[in-house]
């Protein structure tokens, strides 16, 4: 079977992760190279968050526990899951295009061959902006999402940068581009091989 890879959408929040997926989404939606799987998380849906599933804390606790996942972490007091058939989707020669948070990327990269991260960022004020649109959180909490310090990715991992503090057609059409060159890059691989 041909491989596929994941690629782990990271980067600070407000820097429009959720919205470059769901435009990458509708434009690459005939694409089936490409499948963008909706996390599961300890958290209701809510109508300004990104597409989700919820699920509750025992059930989080269960399927960590039992090892019925493609990827696991917690942050920002939720749980989050990759289900496991996603994996099942890669091996099978997709591309799975997942938001994560950066501490899971090195259990990743531990797990799946081929694993590429795109680095979402927007201007500090950018994403204020659309931190406080969300209306989800305080001020007080916006600034402190603001002011997180995120060590540098490691020099050797394989991290494509997208800066996100323009339009959101020039985001989106970035995004696919980035995308699409990955794949580009696993059919010329497996050409070769």
């Amino acid at each position: 079977m041909e491989k596929g890879r994941f690629v782990l959408v990271t980067g600070p929040s407000g820097a429009g992760k959720d919205t470059l997926i769901a435009g990458a989404r509708e434009r690459l939606g005939g694409d089936e190279r490409f499948v963008f799987p909706e996390r599961l998380i300890t958290r209701d849906c809510l109508p300004e968050a990104e597409r989700h599933g919820t699920i509750s804390r025992d059930a989080f606790a269960r399927m960590t526990a039992e090892g019925r996942y493609a990827l696991a972490w917690e942050a920002h007091g939720l749980g989050y899951v990759i289900p496991r058939e996603v994996a099942e989707m890669v091996t099978a020669g997709r591309i799975a295009v997942c938001n994560v948070s950066r501490r899971i990327v090195p259990d990743a990269l531990a797990r799946f061959a081929g694993t590429h991260v795109l680095y979402v960022d927007a201007d500090r004020s950018v994403r204020a902006g659309r931190l406080a649109a969300r209306g989800r959180e305080s001020r007080q909490d916006i600034e402190a999402r603001l002011a997180r310090d995120v060590p540098d990715f490691p020099a050797d991992l394989p991290v494509t940068r997208i800066d996100n503090s323009g339009t959101l057609d020039m985001g989106v059409t970035a995004f696919v581009a980035a995308l699409a060159a990955l794949a580009d890059q696993g059919n010329s691989t497996r050409r070769t091989a």
